[in-house]
């Protein structure tokens, strides 16, 4: 879908393999909904909470905003003085069935996660 030389089979191992480390890290595996709030965690910067139900979603929408900036959909705006990042829309993302957008949901975690590691 976003990467046209990759197959199913090498897509579905990749995730796969991040889901291992994800069990190995965390001690089981997260779903999709765990893995945005992650991230969104990851981009706030402030540590693990508590946060209210309102700032986990919030931290969600942070994190698929990122997640998205990575094909150009999005692009950092500007950090607030609480230290919350705002992103705004630079193009729409395209309709896609909910099969379609569960695999570019996961394909930008594979690629947002794989820039992690490689900053390291």
């Amino acid at each position: 879908m976003l990467n046209p030389e990759e197959t199913e089979a090498q897509f579905e191992q990749r995730w796969w393999e991040l889901m291992n480390q994800m069990r190995e890290r965390f001690g089981k595996k997260p779903d999709l909904n765990a893995l945005l709030l992650l991230i969104g965690v990851q981009e706030l910067g402030q540590g693990a909470g508590p946060f209210t139900k309102e700032q986990k979603q919030d931290l969600m929408h942070i994190a698929t905003c990122k997640l998205f900036s990575i094909s150009g959909y999005y692009e950092l705006e500007r950090i607030d003085e609480d230290g919350w990042p705002h992103y705004k829309l630079l193009r729409p993302v395209p309709f896609a069935s909910l099969k379609e957008q569960e695999r570019m949901l996961k394909w930008h975690m594979l690629e947002y996660f794989q820039q992690q590691e490689d900053e390291e």
